[in-house]
């Protein structure tokens, strides 16, 4: 314990915190051994791994909403994941939990997205239904337990089970205490991990993963408005007919009449961020008061999410995010190329199953004899790796005409 004294003098992260909260000094630990950092906590270290590795690199090239090449200015799904991370750490701050411990579950949570979007799972979910499907939450975790290959001693980042658990189970419970799934089966790869390292995935997460999850909902509930704009898709006339950001324009308004649509659009994004994170707070503080958890055991055994929004906004966010998927998720245009962004996932995917050959040395030694299944999730794992650039370029050089995205 002097270790924890000198690294709590010094500041490196071990600062006092509530009693609920994830401490790194006692950490669960890592699958493999490793001798500890000494000037940074196991949380930080993690968070470390996450930005420097390949995984995270390629989330520059990943859609959020709109295709990258449409928009030098329209979130990717990396620029989505930093500002979940800062909302995540404010959330986090406030609640007096571990920031590192959530800045880190926040920076992973969309390792496993393929390339554009959901457009992309969707279609390996279907090219891959006879072999368990494809799930991005399961394959995050394969990406950080096996397929990222940095270090001498082992597979993947290696990140502790505070972590892990946090990427798996951000969202809640996946199993009942029978096992049985509590939103069909649980994917194969989370299940495989968990008889290693067991992420007790009939528990809710801690308050940190708590506070990367709603932390992504704030994230694209607000950003997803401004690129709506930006397009063209959505107008601020749109938006008074929602409940939230039409009391928010409201205010804007009154306050500067003469104000520019551009800026009144920024102050929107601004103001409906801080509206949800002092809910999201305030919700919070009074669930764990009437609590009063001891511990970060007591936060996963409590049977209910305790960073949640307050009824109220919790209608109010679910009226907005209706709004969103009709008007712009649906939106004719963005169906278009959600249409020609699946041909190009489904296309690649027959190539490379049928002649393994067909995909880059590294993927395709012992695929030619392999068993359908193996074939298939090396395809997939593969393929899910893929940014948009990378598979239109795959799609180009394979076939003789590739959809235009722009």
């Amino acid at each position: 314990m002097a270790s924890e004294r000198q690294l709590g003098d010094i500041g490196f992260g071990y600062r006092p915190r509530a009693a609920y909260a994830c401490d790194p000094a006692r950490s669960r630990g890592r699958l493999f051994d490793e001798v500890e950092s000494p000037t940074r906590t196991p949380f930080q270290r993690d968070r470390d791994r996450i930005i420097h590795s390949t995984a995270f690199r390629r989330l520059k090239h990943k859609t959020q909403v709109f295709v990258a090449h449409e928009g030098d200015h329209f979130r990717t799904r990396l620029t989505h994941t930093i500002e979940v991370a800062q909302i995540a750490r404010a959330l986090a701050r406030a609640l007096r939990c571990d920031e590192d411990l959530a800045e880190a579950i926040a920076l992973v949570h969309d390792f496993g997205h393929t390339p554009f979007g959901h457009t992309g799972e969707d279609a390996l979910n279907d090219k891959m239904a006879a072999w368990g499907g494809f799930d991005h939450n399961a394959q995050s975790l394969r990406i950080v337990t096996r397929l990222e290959r940095r270090y001498a001693e082992f597979d993947g980042l290696n990140l502790t089970w505070e972590t892990l658990e946090g990427l798996v189970k951000h969202n809640g419970p996946l199993t009942d205490a029978t096992g049985k799934g509590l939103k069909g089966p649980v994917p194969q790869a989370i299940r495989d991990y968990s008889e290693l390292h067991d992420l007790e995935l009939d528990r809710f997460a801690s308050l940190e993963a708590q506070c990367a999850a709603i932390a992504d909902d704030i994230a694209y509930n607000t950003h997803d408005i401004d690129d709506g704009l930006r397009a063209g898709l959505l107008t601020l006339d749109m938006l008074d007919a929602v409940s939230l950001p039409a009391s928010i324009l409201r205010g804007v308004r009154e306050r500067y009449p003469a104000l520019d649509v551009v800026r009144t659009g920024h102050e929107l994004m601004r103001r409906q961020i801080t509206i949800f994170v002092e809910d999201v707070i305030s919700t919070a503080a009074a669930k764990i008061a009437r609590a009063a958890p001891q511990s970060a055991d007591d936060i996963r055994a409590a049977g209910e999410a305790m960073v949640t929004f307050s009824d109220a906004m919790a209608a109010s966010e679910k009226e907005l995010k209706a709004f969103l998927y009709r008007n712009m998720y649906r939106h004719s245009e963005v169906m278009r190329v959600r249409a020609d962004a699946d041909s190009i996932v489904r296309d690649l995917f027959d190539v490379y199953f049928a002649d393994p050959r067909a995909m880059p040395e590294g993927w395709r030694e012992g695929l030619d004899r392999a068993e359908d299944r193996i074939k298939a999730r090396a395809v997939a794992d593969f393929l899910a790796g893929m940014t948009d650039t990378y598979a239109i370029k795959e799609h180009r050089r394979l076939f003789d005409h590739t959809p235009d995205l722009g």
